[in-house]
């Protein structure tokens, strides 16, 4: 990729950087004009005109209808005030995270009597940007980086309308130069969408898969034999909890805690392979398999099973188990390994273990290719943003 530099022909130094000599730089001032959404007391919700709010909008691309809305009460004049209406740009205000503070929604047809949330800021521009462009322009790094340098953080981080208004936006001369950038990038999108949709169909046909294989309800011809049902503590050499230091971030070894990797250490406290079990927490539970050398957290379960039983058989039928049918606790959920010792498995003979296992494993492996490309696509759409949103490529 060429790096632009000062003296690219045909580019001009801006304040948001190199942009083509026809492109201009606005503040979001003078495209159109902004306003904070509307509070209300929680005795004003479950009644009224529907009510837009922070997470109906959060990591969404557009919204296009108040079917899904919950309801609060609000005045002719209210409604009036915080209308939506089909081009309206819904920013963010507050966000836990600094990389959520500004995010943006589309909307993409009139809200009828819709009103918005506090949390949110409503941009109304004047005829300068193309409809479907606007998903796609306040996400440029470039403009998302001076964004959050304008945000202020307290409890939040946040951003107000005057600090909104200040902030520079480099656009085309054209509207349909901005079509085409626009068209090009929702392209991409659907391509996402596809995938996302393959990958949920290949998990539905996988969980389906399991449940007919890991309780013998469908039995692969050629493997005979009677299951037997025992306590998973017969299988294990030892379940116990992790014992490693959890504060080290550096190091070659990873330090395993509920969620997977947590960080790394310079030594390790165990090696081999083993199924994890998160212990305790909002993620008890939740299943891993590990190998190699590593460190486990004390709010996680070690299985180390005995050679006469396919480990991945084993991980594959916590996993449609569903632990988390075994938490307890009313302040932090807990799972113990005297639970898990107690957890009676139906299984058959290794040679079916194995076979279920491989079909199973390809399965996982079809699911990885496609959230790989799927990846790779998202990738491919970040660099491209990067490109047209800057004017570094031009389409027309």
């Amino acid at each position: 990729m060429e790096l632009m530099t000062e003296e690219k022909k045909g580019f001009k130094k801006t304040e948001v950087g190199l942009i083509p000599e026809d492109w201009d730089v606005y503040e979001l001032g003078e495209l159109g004009n902004f306003k904070n959404g509307i509070n209300k007391g929680k005795e004003a919700f479950g009644h009224g005109s529907p009510f837009v709010n922070l997470m109906d909008v959060f990591g969404i691309r557009s919204i296009s209808d108040v079917k899904h809305l919950n309801l609060v009460d609000s005045n002719t004049s209210e409604k009036a005030t915080y209308s939506l209406e089909k081009g309206d740009v819904l920013f963010v205000r507050s966000s836990v995270k600094p990389s959520g503070v500004g995010l943006t929604t589309v909307v993409d047809e009139d809200l009828e009597n819709a009103v918005y949330s506090g949390f949110l800021i409503r941009f109304r521009e004047k005829g300068k940007l193309y409809h479907d462009y606007k998903a796609y322009c306040f996400h440029d790094p470039g403009f998302r980086n001076r964004l959050i340098a304008k945000s202020s953080v307290s409890a939040n981080t946040n951003i107000n309308q005057e600090s909104l208004k200040l902030l520079r936006i480099a656009l085309p001369p054209t509207l349909s130069e901005q079509q085409a950038i626009a068209t090009a990038l929702s392209d991409v999108d659907e391509l996402i969408r596809s995938l996302d949709g393959l990958i949920q169909k290949r998990e539905a046909i996988k969980k389906g898969t399991m449940q007919q294989l890991l309780t013998g309800k469908k039995r692969l011809p050629g493997f005979d034999g009677e299951w037997e049902v025992k306590a998973l503590g017969e299988f294990a050499e030892n379940i116990s909890s992790g014992k490693s230091n959890t504060k080290t971030k550096v190091g070659k070894f990873p330090v395993y805690g509920s969620t997977g990797i947590i960080g790394w250490d310079t030594t390790y406290d165990y090696k081999g392979d083993r199924i994890l079990v998160a212990r305790v927490g909002a993620n008890a539970g939740t299943v891993n398999q590990v190998n190699g050398k590593y460190n486990v957290s004390d709010n996680t379960l070690m299985i180390t099973l005995k050679s006469n039983v396919n480990m991945d058989f084993i991980r594959y039928y916590l996993i449609h188990y569903d632990l988390g049918t075994l938490i307890f606790g009313s302040g932090q959920p807990l799972i113990t390994g005297g639970q898990l010792k107690k957890l009676d498995i139906e299984i058959p003979n290794l040679d079916l273990q194995n076979k279920i296992v491989e079909i199973l494993s390809d399965m996982d492996r079809e699911i990885q290719v496609l959230r790989q490309k799927r990846e790779k696509t998202w990738q491919i759409k970040q660099g491209m943003m990067q490109e047209l949103l800057t004017g570094n490529v031009r389409l027309v």
